[in-house]
């Protein structure tokens, strides 16, 4: 490992536990309403129209536009998907900021401090730059630049923003490790010429249900943030 000058860090799933913060914030924005569903499966419905939403930036279908807008439009869809057209402006508008307050799971705080004694950190991922420092003042994320999407006006898993991730850090893409919980995203990482670590989020999706292992080829993998910084330390 040695060369490497920063890492980079899918969020969603591998910092946020994203499924339980938005099942909890939907009920406490709808349940005033009289509104009574299935949170986490309203959440699991809401995170569905994630990759389609993206895609359609991603192919020039759309022109860019960040991840706040995209889930608003995704929100929109769900509440029509489930009849709940009655839920007015104001409760979508504050619902939809509930991806700001997600909470990182319990490792990725002290896990980021101990690896920022030897590298350059920055989240690389599809959320917008407000939503990332959001992220970070909430869970106490030590960053030294938000980078990601909205930075490189594309979306993962597009070449582009692993590369400008790098390039901002003015570091080469093989100086620079991608760290997600996600094999798909590490295999475009990978394939961008960046270095890669896997970290096995196994309840993301509900118990049992994440990675536990990569599925492709990856420089590291590791438990949790905390083992990662004793991976890259030895």
């Amino acid at each position: 490992m040695n060369g490497i000058g920063a890492l980079i860090f899918d969020v969603f799933g591998t910092l946020v536990d994203w499924r339980t913060a938005i099942a909890r914030e939907a009920r406490q924005h709808l349940s005033p309403l009289a509104i009574d569903v299935d949170w986490h499966a309203f959440a699991d419905a809401w995170r569905d129209q994630y990759q389609p939403a993206m895609e359609e930036v991603r192919s020039g279908r759309l022109p860019f536009s960040k991840l706040d807008r995209l889930h608003r439009r995704n929100l929109d869809v769900v509440l029509a998907d489930l009849g709940l057209d009655q839920v007015d402006e104001a409760t979508r508008t504050a619902l939809n900021l509930a991806w700001h307050r997600l909470d990182a799971w319990p490792d990725v705080a002290p896990g980021l401090l101990e690896l920022r004694t030897s590298f350059r950190l920055a989240p690389c991922s599809n959320g917008n730059i407000s939503l990332m420092v959001d992220l970070a003042r909430h869970n106490g994320l030590p960053w030294d630049a938000i980078l990601g999407a909205e930075l490189a006006r594309d979306y993962k898993p597009k070449a582009i923003v692993y590369l400008v991730a790098a390039d901002a850090f003015d570091l080469a893409p093989t100086e620079t490790m991608m760290v997600a919980a996600h094999s798909p995203d590490l295999a475009a990482a990978a394939a961008a010429g960046l270095r890669t670590a896997f970290v096995a989020r196994p309840h993301e999706f509900g118990p049992n249900t994440g990675e536990t292992s990569a599925s492709v080829p990856v420089d590291l993998s590791a438990a949790d943030l905390l083992d990662l910084a004793r991976l890259l330390q030895e």
